[in-house]
């Protein structure tokens, strides 16, 4: 398919009580695809507080248990909302269940930092701290408070199949909007995005 989306899981079969007997395999890799959700012009969010722990060695990582996300999304959904922002334990902004978050002040575009924040390492986040440049504009890690985020200029979230979405509630109070530099920041994500796909076409080609 052309227009999807597919995860990805490993799945280890040894260890722990429940292991069964005459096992073949160490791993099982198992993908799941599904269509691309039409995700609509912006999100509204409220907290949930303590909901990430920043301090935890497991902290960032990406798991296949996904029954607390799912309970908070769901919820949000219940409640008229489209996502969560979880807190973590110093009541910090860490992500959101299934994206990560930015906020612009000023000529700075702020991330939570994933070695205190508790946030997973998501790809289109490091695609934006780590490979996009828009002159004027920098693009950092920092903590951030609900309150920071609620005074913004802009805030968005990220996610692979969501790419670069705005904030437009939060707790049911609207969120000061900058539409034409989140467009040049998701223009030069999407340029980057682009050429990462043509380059491993040319590639794939040379190898034919």
């Amino acid at each position: 398919v052309s227009h999807a989306t597919l995860r990805v899981c490993v799945v280890r079969n040894r260890g722990g009580l429940c292991e069964a007997t005459g096992i073949r395999t160490d791993v099982d890799i198992v993908a799941f695809s599904a269509d691309l959700v039409q995700w609509g012009k912006g999100v509204k969010l409220y907290y949930v507080p303590n909901a990430r722990h920043g301090a935890s060695p497991f902290a960032g990582t990406k798991v296949t248990s996904w029954s607390q996300n799912l309970t908070w999304y769901e919820e949000a959904h219940e409640r008229g909302f489209d996502e969560v922002i979880l807190l973590n334990e110093h009541g910090h902004v860490s992500e959101c269940t299934s994206a990560n978050i930015f906020a612009m002040q000023g000529n700075t575009v702020y991330t939570p930092p994933l070695a205190e924040a508790g946030c997973l390492p998501g790809v289109t986040r490091a695609i934006l701290v780590e490979e996009i440049r828009v002159r004027g504009l920098s693009i950092e890690e920092g903590d951030l408070t609900p309150a920071q985020l609620e005074s913004a200029d802009q805030v968005f979230i990220t996610s692979t199949t969501r790419n670069l979405l705005p904030v437009l509630e939060i707790e049911g109070r609207a969120v000061r909007q900058n539409p034409q530099t989140l467009k040049t920041l998701s223009s030069a994500f999407y340029e980057y995005q682009a050429g990462y796909v043509a380059r491993l076409r040319r590639h794939e080609t040379v190898k034919t």
